[in-house]
């Protein structure tokens, strides 16, 4: 089971990734940055939440876990 720090941390450093993709995408097709960067952090922060739940419900599901043994030396 994953912490909720370290889902969080994953969270940020996927987002500052997808940041600099959108944000260059975005400034490709308006030529405009400021318009990139408005694009940009509305689109990380919507996603960012989207992430952490999504990760936080697949936590929950056992499918495709593999179960410790019951005994271990």
């Amino acid at each position: 089971m994953e912490s909720r720090s370290r889902s969080v941390l994953k969270a940020l450093t996927w987002r500052l990734a997808a940041l600099g993709i959108t944000v260059a995408t975005a400034w490709a097709i308006t030529g405009k940055a400021e318009v990139a960067a408005s694009i940009g952090l509305a689109d990380s922060t919507v996603k960012l939440l989207a992430y952490y739940l999504h990760e936080r419900a697949w936590i929950k599901v056992e499918y495709g876990r593999m179960k410790p043994p019951e005994y271990q030396i």
